[in-house]
């Protein structure tokens, strides 16, 4: 018996508890048999790693392409996807990339910058605690936090007295509406992917590059840092004057010196405030977090007390009186009571207020001439909600700076002469007020909506829980201060409201007299409120700036990214403790306020705008998962922003945006050198120059990746295009965007053919323009069509604007095709585009594609993902998905579990990596059953070799090879039809999970001693098939089944795209390979074979 004729017969056993038994039996012709352990090899071997979707029996060590932690000498053991085993190193199966997914033990080579091994030699699993914060918790309070503070508890009574309700209004309306268009760009931004540390910049650096982000990045920064002095000059300005005024230590009895001695009394308590502050942020940053909630609860407390207030107002307001001289407004300040004379026993005698006005006490002293030419009168500060006040509070009252605080409409005698007011306590406003002043005052009272951006990566589900929270927060703060600004015009006199510091009711806080039970319930509540929101701003800030530090984008600030050994930023933290002093030494909230809004406002606009360019450039990775979005709500957002920033103060915002662009054209020229051209034309080579050089800095990032199509195009005789479905699906997949190059070849010397090229370029253009394809022609002439197609390949676009994707029709007619020239350049170019490291996409059936003219009501685009090459065949559905022809049709994903594989877990996961990708479909597992090879497979295999045998030995015409040919495709389609039928014979029912005893069940199904049925039914088989090559059979075994799978699910879609199995690596096996794929695609209308470039096209992250 030759040695042809014996053939191994391998069956192995797998115990469930992980170990492997497997025993390896040579049968001869004559029955006798021996046991080779050592000379039998099993057809293939797993790489032995624990998988969590089974039993413990090993899977593939990595899920990621180009993986160079695999043991290259271990093949992958098995039958039913024999068609990839040589790309699995590189390649893994599906079931092992979401192991390693739902693990977390790795990540995908899209977000290599978030996450970098630390250990390259031996990577070590980590444990990573899971996210436990929901959206009220981790969104929703964090956001009230940020937003409620300080202007609402000093401010904004005084805002609403000098604007009056109407302006109030419009003033909250308007910034309001600023911070919602915002929270709706940063929802789309947040919600389309996963948004690690460093929320807003991360957000804007990621969008719009690093140029961008580090501009606005560093002004978010100053924004944050200037924040933090505004809350400790909030929290000073409590202390000194509300609860112990007489911890001053600059004091003057000079009244004009007073304002003077009071802002250095806010610069030295604040630069000890902030020393204080630093110290404990650096020591114990754990246990500012740990009070955050504190603190919070302290301005929940305070918002409920004024509404407490407001309602006890309504039928018993507090008695906080004030005294009128005339229509003036005066400071109870060397005085006891509102009266110029008092009865004291049964005499009457002059008040202090008298000596106050008056020279001496006596009746015919020389008195202040408005002293004695009006009368002193008492009106209530807070008449309450049910008083008609309201209506004298709806309009504005501004005022200048100095001016004495006066009621409109009370009788008064104006002096004939210039009267002195110096010594006289009357209350002056310190400030002038107009409108564009408050709207700078107020808007920080509004900031805080990225809190739960920044805290994304401690989310449960960061997705719903950021859009949610943020809204949801916005619209109760806002809410919040619209109601406010009504309920103060509607209970608080309008000269007390334009008190900024409550001198005229006794230095108490005006919005504390108003709360019930006590004014010191709003005086502690908004200390700790601002000095909680200090201590949150010391802290967020230099996380920030060591964000921006570590990201290497400003050389310069790289000091910064270091700190402690457990990452604290300490280098950071002494930065943007100097710059708060900086604030600190402004000393005046009013002045610090109007600064830090138009950092914040910037950093608004660039969000915005940085979701409408991604809205109308449409780029794959854009998929939000929040809906509710739309460019022309981002541009208006931007406006919005830049309105406000001008209108507040538009030399700061002047200032603002020159740092921001001096840092931008740092980023973006260092090193470099600009060269300027003659006129428009020039700029614009130079500009088109210049975008080409930037191209070529390296490679695409995995977000901005979007298929770079080269269209390989078949002409006829008469240069007349075969195909002009190709161009079709092109503009469905494009859209108008990105770099499309139609390409062809023709045959022949260029200098003979020079005028056909230039009618085949006519031909294509004009069928492109009948397409709409927009993009470049390219014809080529060359001396075989093969070399043709490789130069295009090679050699098409310029510099960084190259093709990355090359889309081909299936060679129809490759069994009829003159030599075997026309099968063997398709081969080739497969090679050759994974060579290149480029995507392919070969079309079956290309005529039956739709034209742009036809519309699907229905259906569904079905994708068989096999295994993991980049993630193109997840973009692919959904960029067909944005064209009008596709756009009704759903996604369908399949994924293959064998019989090791634990398929419930498989769904989850795999639904849960497409949520996390943002995309829309619905997730089936298919579990092939690791069944014997039919005798189907190995006549289709016998037949396939004895034609391939042929060919190669006989020199046959063109009429007799096509004769042949159709005679092997008629048996062939009758041998599958019949296996079809027996397809259809109903089975027994496959469940979804595999447990123990239906692993034995079915391992024990058909097994019989070796002895007796099991190898005798082998051996009656064809003696030809004993001299089959066993990588064919298997391969063929891998295209059978799979391809009666896929008819089987999917052969009503309106699409399928799978998985390309790669070319042999011996060559003498290509003609097999074609084979292999018709085999693999029989029967379906439609088809798209989809081969990665080798590199990851997808991504979970923002």
């Amino acid at each position: 018996m030759s040695q042809s004729q014996r053939f191994l017969v391998t069956t192995v056993r797998s115990q469930i508890d992980g170990h492997v038994i497997d025993e390896m039996q040579n049968k001869d012709s004559n029955g006798t048999s021996a046991t080779q352990e050592e000379s039998s090899v099993p057809i293939l071997e797993y790489l032995r790693e624990p998988n969590r979707y089974g039993d413990g029996v090993p899977k593939e060590s990595s899920p990621f392409i180009n993986s160079t932690d695999i043991d290259k000498g271990i093949l992958y053991e098995g039958k039913n996807l024999a068609l990839f085993e040589e790309e699995m190193d590189r390649n893994p199966m599906v079931s092992s990339l979401l192991n390693r997914l739902a693990n977390y033990t790795n990540l995908t080579q899209g977000v290599r910058e978030h996450e970098e091994a630390e250990n390259n030699e031996e990577p070590k699993k980590k444990e990573i605690k899971g996210p436990r914060m929901g959206t009220f918790i981790g969104v929703y309070l964090p956001c009230l936090q940020n937003i409620l503070g300080v202007i609402l508890f000093l401010r904004l009574t005084w805002i609403v007295g000098a604007a009056g309700i109407f302006g109030s209004f419009w003033i909250v309306f308007m910034c309001c509406a600023c911070t919602s268009l915002t929270a709706i760009s940063m929802s789309a931004i947040a919600t389309n992917g996963v948004v690690p540390a460093g929320g807003s910049y991360y957000m804007i650096s990621r969008s719009l590059g690093p140029e961008f982000g580090g501009a606005v990045g560093l002004c978010f920064y100053l924004g944050t840092t200037f924040a933090g002095a505004m809350y400790i000059l909030g929290t000073i300005e409590i202390l000194l004057t509300y609860i112990v005024p007489s911890a001053a230590i600059f004091k003057s009895e000079d009244p004009n010196k007073e304002s003077q001695a009071m802002l250095n009394n806010m610069r030295l308590y604040g630069t000890c405030t902030i020393a204080l502050m630093a110290t404990v942020v650096f020591v114990g940053v754990k246990y500012v977090n740990k009070l955050a909630l504190v603190f919070l609860a302290c301005v929940i407390l305070s918002i409920f007390s004024i509404y407490a207030g407001v309602i006890k107002s309504g039928f018993s307001p507090p008695d906080f009186p004030l005294c009128l001289l005339g229509n003036r407004t005066l400071a109870w300040k060397g005085f006891d009571k509102c009266a110029k004379i008092i009865i004291e026993g049964n005499q009457t005698v002059t008040s202090q207020l008298w000596k106050v006005f008056c020279q001496e006490s006596s009746f015919n002293a020389t008195c202040n001439e408005y002293f004695e030419l009006n009368n002193v009168t008492q009106v209530q500060g807070i008449p309450g909600i049910a008083s008609k006040v309201i209506f004298d509070n709806i309009w504005s009252n501004y005022g200048t700076q100095g001016e004495m605080l006066e009621i409109r409409g009370l009788p008064s005698i104006p002096a004939s002469d210039p009267e002195t007011t110096v010594g006289l306590p009357y209350v002056f406003s310190d400030i002038a007020t107009y409108f564009t002043m408050l709207v700078g005052i107020y808007f920080p009272s509004v900031t805080g909506i990225m809190a739960g951006s920044n805290r994304s990566g401690d989310l449960k589900d960061a997705q719903k829980s950021i859009p949610t929270g943020t809204l949801l927060a916005i619209i109760t703060t806002s809410f919040i201060y619209l109601s406010c600004i009504i309920l103060f015009g509607a209970c608080i006199e309008g000269v007390l409201l334009r008190d900024k510091f409550g001198e005229s009711v006794n230095g108490n806080l005006v919005i504390g007299i108003l709360a019930w039970p006590s004014p010191w319930v709003i005086v502690i509540g908004s200390f700790f409120s601002t000095c909680g929101a200090g201590l949150q701003s010391l802290t967020g800030a230099p996380r920030l700036m060591q964000a921006i530090a570590r990201d290497g984008i400003v050389p310069f600030l790289r000091v910064f990214g270091h700190g402690k050994a457990n990452g604290e930023p300490t280098w950071a933290l002494l930065l943007t403790a100097g710059i708060c002093e900086i604030g600190i030494l402004i000393a005046s909230l009013d002045s610090v306020a109007p600064i830090l809004s138009m950092f914040f406002l910037m950093c608004y606009m660039f969000v915005n705008l940085a979701c409408a360019l991604q809205t109308l450039l449409r780029t794959p990775n854009w998929r939000p998962r929040f809906k509710y979005y739309h460019w022309t709500l981002s541009f208006l957002g931007m406006s919005l922003c830049l309105a406000l920033m001008f209108i507040c103060s538009w030399y700061y915002a002047l200032v603002a945006m020159v740092i921001a662009g001096c840092i931008y054209k740092y980023i973006e020229y260092r090193g470099a050198e600009k060269e300027w051209g003659d006129g428009i034309r020039g700029l614009s080579l130079n500009a088109a120059r210049y975008a080409l050089l930037r191209l070529e800095d390296g490679p695409t990032h995995t977000k901005n990746w979007r298929p770079q199509l080269l269209i390989l195009l078949n002409l006829d005789p008469e240069q007349n295009v075969k195909h002009p479905r190709l161009l079709s699906l092109t503009t469905q997949l494009k859209a108008g965007k990105g770099l499309t190059i139609v390409g062809s070849v023709l045959e022949g010397i260029f200098l003979e053919r020079h005028s056909d090229v230039q009618n085949a370029e006519q031909n294509i253009k004009a069928l492109m323009a009948t397409e709409k394809t927009k993009g470049f022609c390219h014809v080529v002439v060359s001396s075989n069509r093969r070399d043709g197609v490789s130069h295009l390949i090679q050699s098409s676009g310029l510099g960084g604007m190259k093709h990355n994707t090359v889309l081909a029709a299936w060679p129809e007619l490759w069994r009829q095709s003159d030599g075997p020239a026309g099968w063997k350049g398709f081969v080739d170019m497969v090679r050759e585009t994974t060579a290149a490291h480029q995507a392919l996409l070969v079309t079956k059936n290309i005529d039956n594609f739709p034209t742009n003219q036809e519309r699907f009501a229905g259906g569904t685009i079905d994708v068989w993902w096999i295994v993991h090459d980049g993630g193109l065949l997840m973009l692919l559905p959904f960029l067909l998905s944005q064209h009008k022809v596709w756009r009704k049709c759903k996604m369908r994903i399949f994924t293959v579990a064998q019989i090791d594989d634990n398929s419930i877990q498989m769904k989850k996961d795999l639904q849960l990596f497409l949520y996390q990708l943002r995309l829309d479909a619905e997730v089936e597992v298919v579990e092939l059953l690791d069944n014997d090879i039919s005798a189907f497979t190995y006549e289709r295999t016998l037949v396939m070799e004895q034609r391939s045998q042929m060919l190669k030995q006989m020199q046959l015409s063109r009429n007799e090879r096509e004769r042949e040919a159709q005679l092997i495709h008629d048996k062939n389609a009758a041998a599958h039809s019949s296996a079809t039928d027996r397809l259809a014979v109903p089975s027994e029912r496959v469940h979804m999970t595999w447990t123990k005893e239906k692993i034995i069940a079915e391992k024990n199904k058909n097994k019989e001693p070796l002895a007796s049925e099991g190898v005798r039914d082998i051996f009656n088989m064809k003696p030809e098939w004993g001299n089959l090559n066993q990588s064919n059979v298997r391969r063929m075994h891998t295209a059978v089944k799979l391809n009666e799978v896929v008819v089987n699910r999917s052969q009503d879609a309106r699409l399928v795209l799978l998985n390309m199995p790669g070319p042999p690596k011996n060559r003498q096996g290509d003609e097999n390979y074609m084979e292999f794929l018709e085999v693999l695609t029989e029967g379906l209308n439609r088809a798209l074979m989809v081969r990665g470039g080798g590199s990851e096209v997808i991504t979970i992250y923002s």
